[in-house]
């Protein structure tokens, strides 16, 4: 893109680079900016938002995901520093130039968002609406429960603890791999234990499940059998048209679905 800026380009993008506007102005088509951290990428994301609601896009149909709550709050405020200053005149919706029209943008994480959309539509791929969500150390402790109950510790000679085991699972859904490569690749000490890693696993899944509980890996699993679910994949397409994801090149395998 030329460095002379067009009389006509929106003021808010004058600050921009020539790299950072072509970025925000792109079309439809998927768009991956690659580059070093300071060098502009959230600033570019934030007004990409800015722009596709100036540009009159519903912002109830924008997703905006990240790896932390205050990334998410960092980077709604700026898209609404951004829409407040605008002139009215200049738009073609004014609404979109109120606080009340940052509000509708569906942005949080991956998982404060998975939660939001799996306690309205989970029920469409057999979820209770009522789930209660483990953290880590529940998780670990719902683990060893179900260790414990198999005899685990007692009748394997070095069987992984509580909080490998886990890794272990949440290695095995994030990556979509099976047990027997993620244990040859990342934990090839736990070999010799992958038959009874399985039948724990297998049991911690059926304990999660008749007890209506689901930890952070769920949240992700669930959310994409609900996407790839006809009545489900119908219902995300409809509800959002852009999605938008800071950090993108840290995702996983599961959070890239």
């Amino acid at each position: 893109m030329p460095d002379s800026i067009s009389s006509d380009m929106p003021e808010f993008l004058q600050s921009l680079n020539p790299q950072q506007r072509s970025a925000v102005m792109h079309g439809d088509a998927p768009l991956l900016i690659i580059a070093g951290a300071g060098t502009g990428k959230t600033t570019t994301l934030a007004h990409r938002v800015a722009w596709q609601i100036v540009s009159g896009t519903d912002p109830a149909r924008l997703l905006l995901l990240t790896f932390t709550r205050r990334a998410a709050a960092e980077m709604l405020r700026r898209v609404e520093q951004i829409l407040v200053q605008l002139d009215p005149a200049t738009v073609k919706d004014p609404s979109v130039c109120q606080r009340s029209s940052i509000r509708r943008i569906a942005g949080g994480t991956f998982h404060s968002v998975a939660t939001n959309l799996l306690r309205r539509y989970g029920n469409l791929i057999g979820l209770h609406p009522d789930f209660t969500i483990l953290d880590r150390s529940d998780s670990e402790d719902l683990m060893n429960v179900v260790r414990s109950k198999l005899n685990l510790p007692k009748t394997e000679n070095r069987f992984p603890l509580k909080s490998t085991c886990l890794d272990i699972y949440s290695r095995c859904v994030n990556t979509q791999n099976s047990l027997e490569l993620v244990l040859k690749r990342y934990f090839p000490w736990c070999l010799e234990h992958q038959e009874r890693l399985s039948e724990l696993f297998n049991n911690y899944t059926s304990t999660k499940e008749q007890q209506r509980v689901l930890d952070f890996d769920d949240l992700l699993l669930f959310w994409n059998a609900l996407a790839e679910n006809a009545d489900g994949g119908q219902m995300l397409r409809q509800q959002f048209q852009k999605v938008l994801v800071d950090e993108y090149q840290d995702t996983n395998i599961l959070q890239a679905q």
